[in-house]
């Protein structure tokens, strides 16, 4: 699979100065990480699941949680599983390339029972988002995931959920980001990212953030992620990504402020369409929030509407001057330290501060490609789907 794979290669090529690398389940950890991307949620108890992931497939997701928590009540966990192991045989059947598929659990023992249960099948399995992780709960989530992986024969990815109320408590947040710290390192080749559960971090002190704001604009919240990133999302080596958290808006409703998506990068051809649809859609809140995602050193989102996913990857896209910059700050000649300047002519670049920032650009930009000199996000937006 591939980033902006579900358009054709002409309209590719035409948007890429560098197209995004192909991959798969199989490829290094490091890059799957970072090809999560706009990670797309759906309950577990939808008849038509194998159905709906191939569909979003084919419309560009790479990423997909089959979700048996919060998104289901309660009673329905039995059947969710009956149904998950259906259809999963089915999507075992199908000829079609597949999303890297992720089961959201409730218990440690629904891992190795449904390894067990899923028979031939779990090979389309990549792994398992563990929810409300803490060091004590994530011990025996981590070791279920060990036992199913020995019992498969195959790598099974974590994914743990940060949102537990001790992690958002500022009595209790230190001492549970270091026990998630050493919980995590235990098990650094199967942790593949950390996501961030914002809505019940809000739940905690009822709250919801309308839609014309961004996690950023509640500051309980925006505490919580920057200690996040501070502990578990370092540069050292030490870090994991850190995904977004979810934008929880998809459907038309009265706005009390005014729109903050700006005109200018919309005034040409059908952009300007372009953008009232986005606004109409309550997107322009989630434009903002990316960017905020990745200036705080997240990478990736959790999304609940496929309509968040386009916007996601567009703006995942390294541009031309960001490769520009980041491959003048690598260059073996500027190994030595010093400031060059950007060939952009509007800032500098400070070779040693600023390469882990380089390196991570490059990665990304593996993954999602990079935008030729005159492509923006309007026009990685507004590709269509290959015929």
């Amino acid at each position: 699979m591939r980033h902006f794979g579900h358009i054709s290669p002409a309209v590719r090529e035409s948007l890429f100065l560098r197209e995004p690398c192909e991959f798969s389940a199989d490829s290094p950890a490091r890059l799957l990480s970072v090809a999560l991307g706009a990670t797309l949620y759906s309950p577990a108890t939808r008849p038509a699941l194998a159905d709906d992931v191939i569909k979003q497939a084919r419309r560009g997701v790479v990423s997909m949680v089959l979700c048996l928590e919060d998104s289901i009540n309660d009673a329905e966990v039995a059947d969710a599983e009956v149904n998950l192991v259906t259809q999963f045989a089915a999507l075992a059947e199908a000829a079609d390339e597949l999303p890297l598929l992720f089961i959201r659990v409730r218990e440690p023992g629904q891992i190795t029972d449904l390894v067990d249960r899923l028979g031939a099948s779990v090979r389309m399995l990549s792994g398992f988002v563990l929810p409300k992780f803490t060091e004590e709960r994530g011990a025996l989530f981590l070791e279920a995931l060990s036992a199913a992986e020995a019992a498969c024969g195959q790598r099974l990815f974590a994914m743990p959920v940060l949102e537990s109320p001790e992690l958002l408590h500022l009595e209790t947040r230190s001492e549970t980001l270091h026990g998630i710290a050493r919980s995590v390192a235990k098990y650094r080749d199967r942790v593949l990212a950390l996501r961030l559960g914002v809505t019940d971090f809000c739940s905690a002190y009822g709250l919801r953030r309308a839609p014309d704001m961004t996690a950023y604009d509640v500051q309980i919240v925006s505490a919580v992620i920057g200690d996040v990133v501070n502990v578990l999302g370092r540069a050292d080596g030490t870090g994991f990504t850190i995904t977004g958290p979810v934008w929880e808006y998809f459907r038309v409703q009265e706005r009390m402020f005014k729109p903050q998506l700006r005109r200018s990068p919309f005034l040409e051809g059908r952009a300007e369409e372009l953008r009232t649809a986005l606004i109409e859609h309550d997107l322009d809140g989630l434009l903002r929030e990316i960017g905020l995602d990745r200036a705080n050193g997240l990478l990736g989102k959790t999304c609940i509407h496929p309509s968040h996913v386009a916007p996601v990857h567009a703006l995942s896209v390294v541009s031309h001057e960001e490769f520009s910059d980041a491959e003048d700050i690598l260059r073996p000649e500027s190994g030595g330290g010093g400031v060059l300047r950007s060939a952009y002519t509007n800032k500098m670049n400070e070779v040693k501060p600023h390469r882990a920032w380089a390196e991570r650009t490059l990665l990304r930009a593996e993954v999602f490609g990079v935008a030729r000199e005159d492509v923006g996000f309007v026009e990685l937006l507004a590709a269509g789907p290959a015929n």
